[in-house]
């Protein structure tokens, strides 16, 4: 069931917690946690369960979107644009194997299932994740973008070598009209071997002299934000959409320094950006424009875009962000690895990775202060994995400075793979009585067609949240606001399934494990539909 089919009658839901009517989906929702103390001198526990009464309200309407893709041009933007047109337009094509359908496999809204629950003989029922409640068909994806290079999306799926080549020749036609918007290219930012491609900049200085190198301009970086802001309201305007969302699939930049007075504060961060500040970068101008005009804004490459100017001002305009980092293949798997070993009690005491890659990414990388972005958001994954356990790993024992786990991470670029991206990872571990245990992984995986997925989801779920609100109900069953609802957070931390790197609230830390970040989003699913949160007891078969 696509998301145009959907009709209020085909919602699966309970209706003692569950109302649907006149587009909107309302639902009652009792949160339980437990506040937990330990007293460090006894090391004796105390739990006090809590609960907070909700009220969630979604809109069934699902909106005519718009995509604008930073980096359109490159592997993922134009491999995303295909899949999409390939999907829309049903184009099968054939390869070494024979014919092939098209599908959005490795997309968890498109091609996943939820457990509603069991039928009358204990088995388990399983729905598409997608039939629950009404997502945005990414068939009817509207698309454009910014590049800075000015190939139309036809050439660029040649140019990338990522989908096959009858694939290639049915979408060339349909792919050829699609010409990216001039991008903004601030040197410094990204590798110098990417400087031949930018010749679509709106900040390219003009010259008449043919032979002279293209020169960029950084001093009026606020005009380029109003004029991406502009961007984003022509496209609205001339595609007649009710939401646009902006993506950022560009090149990695170098991380910047969080400097006070510059962009530690939402005040600062705009007058840095009309004092064309050094540290304001590509990224952070795209940012910054697309909050400015309440357009939800997504980060998918590791630098720290989201400083904390940016995160407040997303916070006052109550426009939503999410970041950072695709979380495709090998980190991934790292996290359910890990994940594994420590809850197993077994003890990880180094994780080596090492990857190579031909595409363009491999390029940037190259450069280290690039590399250096991409290493702080694959090392951090593991995390909140390794501080769950301290019998592994003592808080006490710990030696300020240093990591519990040896982590160390390489990537190397190499032309020959292209899009097929090698990583080999090795996990070194403790086992019992001074045993030791060596997992090795060898992972080939076409980087774009991992990635491109995660970009379709990323989009369908923060449009999903743009129609959800909330609000808290006290233990009298009165709403704190009668007749208004909240918008959840600005920052979607729900949407860390799919990142890296995710940004969480202040004051919180980000959760890396994969099980559970799957799990928040099916029991979110299930909780606006009336079902409690998923659990595996089955005392129907464990209890007699």
């Amino acid at each position: 069931m696509t998301a145009t089919q959907f009709s209020e009658s085909s919602i699966p839901y309970n209706p003692e917690f569950v109302t649907v009517a006149n587009g909107e989906l309302v639902s009652k929702y009792t949160y339980h946690n437990t506040i937990v103390s330990k007293d460090a001198a006894t090391n004796k526990v105390s739990i006090k369960p809590i609960q907070q009464d909700y009220k969630f309200k979604l809109d069934l309407k699902v909106p005519k979107v718009g995509v604008m893709l930073v980096g359109f041009g490159g592997n993922n933007g134009s491999t995303f644009l295909a899949a999409t047109l390939a999907n829309k337009h049903n184009i099968a094509f054939h390869n070494k194997e024979g014919l092939q359908q098209p599908n959005y496999l490795g997309s968890m809204t498109q091609s996943s299932t939820i457990k509603l629950g069991v039928d009358a003989k204990g088995n388990d029922v399983f729905v598409p994740f997608n039939s629950v409640l009404p997502l945005v068909n990414p068939n009817d994806f509207v698309v454009t973008g910014w590049d800075i290079n000015a190939a139309n999306l036809g050439d660029c799926i040649e140019r990338s070598q990522v989908l096959e080549y009858d694939l290639q020749r049915q979408l060339k036609p349909l792919m050829k009209d699609y010409v990216p918007l001039k991008s903004i290219y601030y040197p410094d930012f990204i590798a110098m071997n990417q400087y031949d491609r930018a010749d679509n900049c709106k900040n390219e200085i003009p010259s008449d002299n043919t032979t002279e190198k293209r020169a960029f301009s950084v001093t009026d970086k606020w005009a380029d934000v109003e004029k991406i802001r502009e961007d984003i309201r022509n496209f609205k305007a001339e595609k007649q959409l009710d939401s646009v969302i902006v993506l950022w699939t560009a090149n990695t930049e170098r991380c910047v320094p969080i400097l006070a007075g510059v962009n530690d504060t939402k005040e600062n961060l705009i007058q840095a950006i009309k004092n064309n500040h050094e540290e304001i970068a590509p990224s952070t101008v795209f940012a910054a424009a697309s909050i400015l005009e309440n357009v939800p804004y997504i980060n998918g490459s590791p630098q720290n875009t989201f400083v904390p100017g940016l995160v407040q001002l997303a916070e006052e305009n109550n426009s939503l962000i999410a970041g950072d980092d695709f979380k495709s293949g090998q980190t991934k798997l790292k996290s359910v690895l890990t994940q594994y070993l420590v809850d197993a009690g077994i003890k990880p005491l180094s994780i080596a990775s090492y990857n190579h890659l031909g595409n363009n990414d491999g390029l940037n990388l190259s450069s280290q202060k690039q590399f250096r972005s991409k290493e702080i958001s694959k090392s951090s994954v593991i995390d909140d994995c390794i501080n769950s356990n301290d019998i592994l790993y003592p808080k006490e024992a710990a030696v300020e400075g240093e990591k519990p786990v040896d982590h160390c991470i390489v990537i190397k670029y190499m032309k020959a793979v292209g899009d097929s991206k090698v990583a080999m990872d090795e996990y070194y571990s403790e086992l019992m009585l001074g045993g030791h245990n060596r997992i090795s992984v060898h992972n080939v995986c076409e980087d774009s067609l991992l990635a491109t997925p995660l970009i379709l989801d990323l989009i369908v779920m923060t449009e999903f949240f743009s129609r959800l609100t909330y609000k808290k109900v006290d233990a009298n069953g009165v709403e704190t606001s009668p007749e208004a609802y909240d918008n959840v957070y600005p920052v979607l931390a729900f949407l860390s399934y799919w990142l890296k790197a995710p940004l969480t609230r202040k004051g919180f830390k980000p959760i890396n494990s994969l099980n559970r970040q799957r799990q928040a989003l099916e029991n979110l699913f299930r909780l606006l539909i009336g079902l409690p949160a998923n659990d595996e007891l089955r005392f129907e078969e464990r209890l007699v």
